[in-house]
């Protein structure tokens, strides 16, 4: 049963190390640049919501750009007709979005497999068209969507984007000790035993529907903290914003990253902001190169097949592999 790993002094050192980096990024990079990062560390924390439903509990899903999507208006509505801070909308959605994974848990927990994939996929194609739907249009701003500002920076010597940067870092940080804490309690034992064997959990006393619909309902929370945080530092939303096509690709960042795999997350959406760049440098720089779709796809053929589990599991295998090394 793959479970997470203990810290190690290794992952100790190399998580304090990667903090000291990402608090010192900013002053070395253009504001564009810190923006990118924040974007990345946007997917990192919907990876994560993902790789605890997935990669931990086993319950597959391919519609988390609908609870992207809620986080995201949520937080624009507060903002927009409320006037709230950014900074009590984020909790506000974090709230609004457990409660609608929970409740969406509750009729998933008669589904399994392409069964409940199914019911996920058809949540993220309908949830476009309901933002657009015109009972809802007062609030959601309609097809047109919503547009909001960006808060003031928190220190005078930060500009904005410096700012939303290091709130996000906090946020992914402050979440990612909360999801490893919880992965290695009582319940996170549960969670995982549910999806190694659903009879042989219950038999040990495992409460099946509370698990997996609490687990429903903390994933989709963390995938809404980070629809909020995309509402804020982009300061717009709209329906075609959460398409099934962003679903897609919180999916291919959790398989990159290693779906299960908290760290992973940071890889994964790294992958999904710079790569698609990298692909469209490469295509300007080479005419004769095919679509930028077709060199992204590529990237991740190569990963998937040199990092069938990620890559944080190939990090893992190639540190153990060098231990084994040295010792011999």
């Amino acid at each position: 049963m793959t479970r997470p790993n203990p810290i190690t002094p290794t992952l100790f050192f190399g998580f304090v190390a990667a903090v000291i980096f990402g608090a010192a990024l900013p002053y070395f990079v253009t504001d564009f640049t810190t923006f990118q990062f924040t974007q990345a560390m946007i997917y990192g924390i919907a990876l994560l919501g993902l790789n605890i439903l997935t990669g931990y509990n086993g319950q597959f899903s391919i519609g988390h750009s609908a609870f992207y999507a809620v986080g995201a208006y949520t937080c624009a509505i507060l903002l927009y007709h409320f006037e709230w801070s950014p900074y009590a909308a984020i909790p506000a959605s974090a709230l609004v979005t457990f409660v609608v994974g929970f409740l969406f848990g509750l009729p998933a927990l008669r589904l399994e497999g392409l069964y409940l994939a199914l019911a996920t996929f058809a949540l993220a194609v309908a949830t476009p068209q309901l933002l657009k739907f015109d009972l809802f249009e007062h609030w959601t701003g309609g097809v047109q969507g919503l547009f909001i500002l960006k808060p003031d920076a928190l220190f005078s010597g930060w500009s904005t984007d410096q700012s939303l940067y290091y709130v996000t870092l906090g946020i992914m940080l402050a979440l990612m000790i909360f999801a490893w804490t919880m992965l290695h309690s009582r319940s996170g034992r549960a969670i995982m035993a549910i999806r190694d064997n659903p009879i042989a959990a219950s038999t040990m006393g495992v409460n099946l529907p509370l698990y997996k619909t609490v687990t429903f309902g903390i994933s989709a929370m963390f995938t809404g903290i980070a629809g909020a945080l995309f509402a804020i530092v982009t300061e717009f939303v709209s329906p075609d914003a959460f398409t099934f096509f962003v679903a897609v690709n919180l999916l291919i960042g959790s398989v990159v990253g290693g779906i299960v795999s908290i760290p992973g997350v940071i890889f994964g959406g790294l992958f999904l902001v710079f790569v698609p760049n990298y692909a469209q440098d490469i295509k300007l720089a080479y005419p004769w190169m095919p679509p930028p779709w077709a060199i992204f796809g590529t990237f991740l053929i190569l990963i998937i097949y040199f990092a069938p589990f990620g890559v944080w599991g190939f990090l893992e295998r190639a540190s153990a592999w060098a231990r084994r090394k040295l010792r011999s």
